[in-house]
């Protein structure tokens, strides 16, 4: 198996699409300019323009708005495998910042790169809109957490998704996985605060459902995580290829 072929993007698109040679070549086309980005310093800016898209090869990133009031509310989490800025470069304009959580490996992929990949590879450019299809599914899943779900079943469904997120690229498992995240990109997130985030992982470790410690992940009850947080992962679409 050749580097492209391991890639996460290529795991990741490879649950809705048989990728081909040809396929297999462009993407890793794609991957051709690749860079390396420090932790903490924005990717993306938001209300930047002309800017080129990525493809997240290695490292965490998180995707923010700051508010009138100078608060953050993330939008999401990135992870190996992950489009950056692709909607953006699509309007032209940022409507978010991106920032690298720490160290990170990206692709650099300009406008003229993707409209190439589309045009040779149809299957492909459908791949990729399942996988830009798939991220609004969870922004709206996001939205139903911070509206109608308690703050046990927001953290519970969060660290599942990310659970899912992470197997299929290989990254985790339902036993757990490696997060560099920290309380305050949780609270940013979950709106809640960093406090409140403590105490729930608290609440939720001494119940024997799951273990947030030393940026590891442990599920001690899938199962029962799963029955709190009433999740269904069909909106990830992990079911296998559509387009053989």
């Amino acid at each position: 198996m050749n580097a492209i072929e391991s890639s996460p993007l290529t795991r990741k698109l490879s649950a809705f699409v048989a990728l081909s040679e040809k396929e297999l070549g462009v993407l890793e086309r794609l991957h051709q300019r690749r860079r390396s980005f420090v932790g903490g310093r924005d990717l993306v800016h938001q209300g930047q323009s002309e800017q080129a898209a990525y493809i997240l090869a290695a490292g965490w990133v998180c995707s923010y708005k700051i508010q009138p009031d100078g608060s953050r509310q993330i939008v999401d989490f990135q992870i190996p495998g992950d489009f950056l800025g692709l909607r953006s470069v699509l309007l032209h304009t940022s409507d978010h910042s991106i920032e690298p959580i720490a160290e990170i490996e990206a692709a650099e992929v300009l406008v003229s790169d993707l409209l190439e990949a589309f045009e040779q590879t149809p299957r492909l450019a459908t791949a990729i809109l399942w996988a830009v299809s798939r991220d609004e599914a969870m922004v709206v899943e996001h939205l139903v957490g911070l509206g109608r779900r308690d703050a046990d079943a927001r953290m519970a469904h969060f660290l599942l998704e990310l659970g899912a997120r992470l197997a299929l690229v290989g990254m985790g498992s339902k036993a757990g996985y490696a997060c560099p995240l920290t309380q305050y990109h949780l609270a940013d997130a979950l709106g809640l605060s960093a406090v409140h985030v403590n105490r729930v992982l608290r609440k939720l470790r001494e119940a024997g459902y799951v273990t947030f410690r030393d940026g590891q992940v442990t599920f001690d009850d899938y199962d029962r995580l799963v029955t709190l947080a009433d999740f269904d992962p069909a909106y990830l679409d992990h079911t296998g290829p559509l387009l053989k």
